[in-house]
């Protein structure tokens, strides 16, 4: 079951690291912009981030399974849309179909796990979804570079649509139902704005999930750029940016083997603050460097490997914080978690692209792990559980 849960939150770097070596190749395809095919990557994100906040609190109420079914059946079918989509704004409005359907995989991976663990277990599963999960942004890059010439970017396409009802076959087999009806919330709208401001009123929760989200955010700086940075401005082929992708990406399961290997020898708060600090760090380097104007490899990888592995340490310690404060709402908390992630990805999407430069991608994510680390320390700074009794009553 985790292995279908790490695949199903695999579906938004698998949606996008494969087509990202076919971005430039994309312009000329569709007769558009280098900003315009960019959007197809914002709206994807968009999407996430709406479909969570929407299917996360009413699976507190449904239940997880239903709509982890629907979901994985729509995100099928806009696989199939994107692939013979033959205009941008066709391929722009089919990618947000993908990714509101996408989302229900992401945040309900998240709940099924909540349901069942707490605490350390909790961070340890997370960090281990994350292993099996990070496998996809390695291997997605590469697949990509080697099926964009022999079957194009819609072939890509068609490949995702494949790889969803592969999922949704993992979810008919392995996943049950995980939260019982005596622990489902009635009452509609009433019970949903309830949960809501359950979730919000914890101030360690939201300062757990800003930490997740703008630490995800300086990720997403990367993912959106690096394809631009490395092909145009340090002048490396599609074939050795997908190299140089899956190579950083496998810098994230690095990390989140090492956290797991650590969780019990230190707290999982105390591995998320390395985390946080290691992004930093690696932002404040590749910023010195692009504002000075030297964009050498030697310099400039090494310093977004940094990037990219801390995030081993980040989410799946920041997810079990942020989870363990709210577990009367998981789903609602997994939501709103994932509206931050992904609406936060999607405003970086288009502002890293701007002047053409790694300048607007260093800027990006030495803010985002400024704000990370501030929330750490400031909203996220002493361990507390709030009371259930607006949950439960």
């Amino acid at each position: 079951m985790l292995c279908v849960l790490a695949l199903l939150s695999a579906i938004a770097p698998l949606a996008t690291d494969m087509y990202l070596p076919a971005l430039p190749s994309m312009t000329g395809s569709l007769g558009t912009s280098d900003t315009s095919v960019q959007l197809t990557l914002a709206t994807f994100m968009a999407g996430l981030g709406v479909g969570q906040l929407i299917i996360g609190p009413l699976s507190d109420g449904l239940g997880r399974r239903k709509l982890l079914i629907l979901g994985t059946v729509l995100c099928a079918i806009s696989g199939v849309l994107c692939a013979i989509a033959p205009t941008i704004e066709i391929l722009i409005a089919a990618r947000l179909l993908q990714g509101f359907s996408g989302g229900a995989g992401i945040v309900l991976a998240r709940a099924v796990i909540a349901d069942r663990a707490k605490g350390d277990v909790a961070a340890r599963l997370f960090s281990i979804m994350m292993i099996i999960g990070g496998v996809a942004p390695v291997v997605a890059p590469l697949m990509g570079g080697a099926l964009l010439g022999p079957i194009g970017w819609r072939g890509i396409f068609w490949v995702l649509a494949g790889a969803s009802i592969v999922m949704l076959l993992g979810v008919l087999f392995l996943v049950p139902e995980t939260l019982p009806k005596e622990r489902r919330h009635g009452g509609g709208l009433t019970a949903l704005a309830r949960n809501v401001k359950y979730v919000v009123g914890n101030r360690v929760y939201v300062g757990y999930a800003l930490t997740f989200a703008f630490g995800f955010g300086a990720l997403f700086s990367y993912i959106s750029a690096s394809s631009f940075v490395v092909q145009e401005v340090m002048g490396l082929s599609p074939g050795q940016f997908s190299i140089v992708f899956a190579v950083n990406s496998a810098g994230i399961v690095a990390g989140s083997i090492v956290n797991t290997k650590l969780i019990g020898t230190y707290q999982a708060r105390q591995l998320l603050t390395f985390g946080v600090a290691l992004l930093l760090a690696s932002g404040v380097l590749l910023l010195l460097a692009t504002t000075i104007g030297d964009t050498r490899i030697w310099l400039v990888l090494p310093t977004l490997f940094g990037v990219v592995t801390s995030i081993g340490f980040i989410m799946g310690n920041a997810t079990a914080l942020a989870q363990g404060q709210v577990p009367d709402a998981a789903g609602t908390g997994s939501a709103l978690m994932g509206a931050c992630q992904f609406g936060l990805a999607a405003v970086v999407s288009p502002l890293v692209g701007i002047g053409g430069t790694a300048l607007p991608m260093a800027i990006a994510i030495v803010a985002s792990g400024t704000v990370a680390m501030t929330a750490l320390k400031i909203l996220a700074r002493s361990p507390q559980t709030t009371g259930p009794e607006t949950i439960s009553s």
